[in-house]
């Protein structure tokens, strides 16, 4: 069977992402980064939970924590309030420096090493909170990169099946391929109940509002 390596965080756009890469025929190599992120327990809670759900054999759960050394993201760094005023002006400081690079820099790693032949992330770049490293540009740069800097018959191809889609869209996408989306979570500050008020709660709640679909996870 063909292998497809997915960057899972647990999120709702990286669930659906792999759920695609499981109803393209894929076998999954499931990969989870715990990089510091203030609700780093949740996310790999919601992992394993998800991982479970697509009956994932081989799957990664990989330590980054220089992130936290470098700090300049609120969401690995507690100096760094989390913003709750809505759409922030240029690059908003939850991005995290070139995590995205990072991320698909080792999941190629990984890739070469299972024969995958795709790489499954859930970027989304209309309706994102304006992150740097999730666009189709970079995405398209990396592609090429990854593919110069491996063995010639590693032939690697990274898709994005979400990056043009809205969240209410990804909402509706989800409930239609049954992706239990209970299991996921969005939340950038808490790890017991959503918060509500962050760029990620805000954008989650939005597009089940949009889809006219309640989300079932808990908020304060």
């Amino acid at each position: 069977m063909k292998k497809a390596v997915c960057i899972l965080s647990g999120g709702m756009d990286s669930t659906l992402s792999s759920y695609i890469a499981k109803n393209s025929g894929y076998e999954i190599i499931a990969v989870h980064f715990n990089y510091g992120q203030r609700t780093e327990h949740k996310e790999l809670e919601a992992f394993r939970n998800i991982s479970r759900e697509l009956n994932v054999e081989e799957k990664y759960e990989i330590n980054i924590p220089f992130f936290t050394q470098i700090g300049a993201s609120a969401l690995t760094d507690k100096s760094i309030d989390i913003p709750i005023g809505g759409v922030e002006e240029g690059v908003p400081v939850t991005y995290v420096p070139f995590r995205n690079g990072i991320f698909l820099s080792i999941a190629t790693a990984i890739a070469e090493k299972h024969g995958a032949e795709a790489l499954y992330i859930g970027v989304v770049q209309e309706d994102s909170s304006g992150y740097p490293d999730c666009s189709d540009t970079f995405i398209d740069k990396m592609s090429s990169a990854m593919n110069q800097g491996t063995k010639e018959e590693t032939k690697l191809e990274i898709i994005t099946p979400l990056v043009h889609m809205s969240k209410a869209q990804i909402v509706t996408k989800a409930i239609e391929l049954y992706v239990p989306l209970e299991h996921t979570w969005s939340c950038y500050a808490n790890e017991d109940k959503a918060c509500g008020v962050c760029d990620s709660c805000r954008l989650r709640l939005n597009g089940f509002k949009l889809a006219g679909i309640p989300d079932r996870i808990e908020y304060i």
